[in-house]
């Protein structure tokens, strides 16, 4: 087992420090947040005395006295036990918190759910919001990858009626196969026009920069385009493009997890308001964001995200990258679990981490 990375770590620092406390208050402070993690609920003096902290009730309950003196550790009722408070579980996480590596079943587990024959990216990230969202008892949830490679070539390919085949082929030698919706009246001229003219416009430019540059000309063009044309064009461009914040796409699996998890009303009150959390799309990707601007493992505890401030939700999530031959890693997108806050971090971390990286790799 090791200590959590410096690269695996949240937004904040407690404002109390490890430095604060004596060898006693350390081991009963790590025994109060370990056995919380496991029960969810509050723990009292002798149940730490039982666990292997040998010194009196008493003694164990003045020095609880003394966490929470430093916003460490609360209590939900007066005659009740002792819990962390977010700002324990964040001291608890950076200094105390150790970690493993998962075992070898389930990097196979996760390798063959994500690399299953025949399956495009799009379907493996839907396999790992499912597969973390499974394992870990939370909400999984991914954040498709945006693409910045300038366009090579791009073509529509009639499947029927109602339905065509894009093809890109991105400058860093990437093909991308999307399926789109047509129009009636659609023709293969029609089709063929729209590829002549998107081959034009867009090579060499990223998807993003495409749709803000055609978006005007698109408006003078039109009479020289035929109208449906001109149409699947702006579609299109829409559509690769990600479009605004509430377009891009946002995978999450598990919810039913949360409710099974919960033990009192007050548990199902957080809950609610976690799914409340979770329908804010742009702020969940906002968030997702600030991972993508780390090299490893972000966790989010309560009132550090905005997001979660009322239902105090955690979250653990990674980025995941793709490693070129030459120059730094690139990051993607990012992946993640959502949860009360006594998710099982030692858990879940490497499970994290090890998702993350297999969908990195499927990119190279």
């Amino acid at each position: 087992m090791m200590k959590l990375p410096p690269h695996m770590t949240g937004l904040l620092n407690s404002g109390a420090s490890l430095s604060e406390m004596d060898q006693r208050a350390r081991d009963i402070f790590r025994h109060v947040v370990e056995t919380y993690l496991e029960t969810g609920e509050p723990v009292g003096s002798r149940t730490v005395s039982r666990n292997g902290v040998h010194l009196s009730p008493a003694s164990i309950r003045n020095t609880m006295q003394d966490l929470a003196h430093l916003g460490l550790l609360s209590a939900p009722h007066t005659s009740s036990g002792r819990m962390p408070t977010h700002q324990g579980l964040r001291l608890f996480v950076d200094g105390l918190l150790e970690i493993g590596d998962i075992g070898e079943d389930a990097k196979r587990d996760i390798e063959a759910r994500l690399t299953g024959k025949g399956q495009t990216f799009d379907q493996a990230l839907h396999a790992a919001s499912n597969l973390l969202s499974g394992l870990a008892g939370g909400a999984g949830v991914v954040m498709t990858p945006s693409f910045e490679a300038g366009v090579k070539h791009v073509e529509f390919i009639s499947l029927s009626a109602e339905q065509a085949l894009t093809v890109l082929v991105f400058d860093d030698g990437r093909v991308e196969n999307r399926l789109m919706p047509l129009a009636p009246g659609m023709t293969p001229s029609v089709l063929s026009e729209a590829s002549n003219y998107l081959n034009t416009h867009l090579k060499g430019r990223t998807l993003s920069e495409a749709r803000l540059e055609l978006k005007s000309e698109l408006d003078s063009e039109r009479r020289k385009l035929d109208e449906a044309a001109a149409t699947l064009i702006e579609n299109g461009l829409a559509m690769w493009s990600g479009g605004d914040k509430e377009k891009r796409a946002l995978i999450v699996r598990g919810r039913a997890n949360l409710v099974e998890q919960t033990q009192s009303l007050e548990d199902l009150e957080r809950v609610r308001s976690l799914f409340e959390d979770l329908e804010q799309k742009e702020e969940l990707i906002d968030l997702l964001d600030d991972v993508k601007d780390a090299q490893g493992v972000r966790i989010f505890i309560g009132s550090e995200s905005k997001l979660f401030s009322l239902s105090g939700s955690a979250v653990i999530a990674a980025p995941y990258m793709v490693s070129p031959q030459k120059g730094a890693a690139k990051v993607m997108g990012a992946i993640g679990v959502i949860g009360p806050a006594r998710l099982n971090y030692a858990r879940i971390i490497p499970l994290v981490d090890y998702t993350a990286r297999i969908l990195g790799r499927l990119l190279e």
